[in-house]
C-alpha cells in the first residue's frame, strides 16, 4: 500500500490545525478528508471508508474519546488520537477507548507522519477484490475519488478541468460548506468578485452533470451565507 492509496480522515474542531494537517499530509501523498466535529465525522463516515482516522480528543459537543468508543462498535479503522493531555492516565483512557496510538499536542508534523505510517504497517493488506473503492454515491451518479471520475451507470461523465478540480475540493471536505472565496483560492485563481461569479457559473454547469433536478440541488447544495457544500447519499 502506497500513500497514494491511503485515505485519511482528520477530525478536529480547530480550522487552522485541520487545514495545516490536511495540506501537510496531502503533500506527503495521502488522500485526506477533514471533519470539524464528531457529528460531522459521523456524516462523512456514513458515506466513505477510510484507512485511518486522526481524531482530536478535546472537541466541543461529543469529544474524541466518546466518538472513538462509538466507532469501535462498528468500525475496525485504525484511530490515532490527538490531545493536549499527555498524562499517562489520559493515554491509557484513549487506548482503552479503542485507539491504536496517542499523540500529545503540541507535536511535530513529522512525528505524526511517522506514527501514521507505523500504524498502517501494522494493518494487514486487504486483497484487491476485498478492498472498498473510494466511491461517493450521488443518486444515480458515482464519483471515484481516487481517479477523479464521474460515472452514470456504465457511462463516464465528461468533466472539464475546472469541474474535476471542484469535485476533488468538495469531496475532500464532504458535508462542509466552502465559501466562494475559498473555492477561488483553491482553484488557483486571482481573487475578486468576477472570479466568484465565475465559480457560480462552474457550479451551475457541474450541477447539470450530477443532479437529477439542477434547480433543486440535492447533492451540490448552496448553504446560505456559507458557500457551497457536497453531500453524498
Amino acid at each position: 500500500m502506497t500513500n497514494f492509496d491511503v485515505h485519511l480522515l482528520i477530525v478536529d474542531d480547530d480550522e487552522r490545525i485541520r487545514s495545516l494537517l490536511q495540506k501537510f499530509l496531502m503533500r506527503n501523498g495521502f488522500l485526506v478528508t477533514s471533519a470539524r466535529s464528531a457529528e460531522h465525522a459521523r456524516r462523512v463516515l456514513a458515506g466513505l471508508d477510510f484507512d485511518l482516522i486522526v481524531l482530536d480528543v478535546m472537541m466541543p459537543g461529543e469529544d474524541g474519546l466518546s466518538l472513538c468508543r462509538s466507532l469501535r462498535e462498528t468500525h475496525a479503522t485504525p484511530i490515532l488520537l490527538l490531545t493536549a493531555k499527555g498524562e499517562t492516565d489520559n493515554r491509557i483512557e484513549g487506548l482503552e477507548a479503542g485507539a491504536d496510538d496517542y499523540l500529545p499536542k503540541p507535536f511535530e508534523p513529522k512525528e505524526l507522519l511517522l506514527r501514521i505510517n507505523a500504524i498502517l504497517r501494522r494493518v494487514p493488506e486487504v486483497g484487491e477484490d476485498e478492498g472498498t473503492p473510494k466511491i461517493l454515491s450521488l443518486g444515480p451518479i458515482r464519483y471515484d475519488m481516487e481517479r477523479g471520475e464521474l460515472w452514470q451507470g456504465a457511462d463516464l461523465v465528461r468533466l472539464t478541468g475546472t469541474e474535476t478540480q471542484l469535485m476533488k475540493i468538495f469531496s475532500a471536505q464532504l458535508g462542509e460548506p466552502i465559501t466562494r472565496a475559498k473555492l477561488v483560492e483553491d482553484l488557483g485563481r486571482d481573487r475578486g468578485q468576477a472570479q466568484e461569479r465565475a465559480v457560480d457559473v462552474q457550479i451551475t454547469r457541474l450541477r447539470r452533470k450530477i443532479e437529477t433536478d439542477p434547480k433543486q440541488p440535492r447533492y451540490l447544495q448552496t448553504v446560505r451565507g456559507a458557500g457551497y457544500m457536497l453531500a453524498a447519499d
